[in-house]
């Protein structure tokens, strides 16, 4: 269903906002078993990708190595 999520920490450049948003995404779809929400489930869908995203850049911007 999804390909596997990748590290993104470490990474020289670093990683961008948009490989931080598609780690989230193929998480959620992952979690949710569905590639493409329903309508009804469309806004939960984007705000769990949303939260995420947001905690995964700040873990990443956190992280010393």
């Amino acid at each position: 269903m999804c390909r596997n999520i990748r590290v993104l920490h470490n990474f020289d450049p670093p990683t961008t906002d948009d490989e931080v948003r598609e780690a989230a995404l193929q998480f959620v779809r992952k979690v949710s078993g569905s590639t493409h929400p329903s309508r009804a489930n469309t806004e939960a869908f984007e705000a769990a990708i949303d939260e995420i995203a947001a905690a995964t850049r700040r873990l990443l911007d956190a992280l010393v190595t």
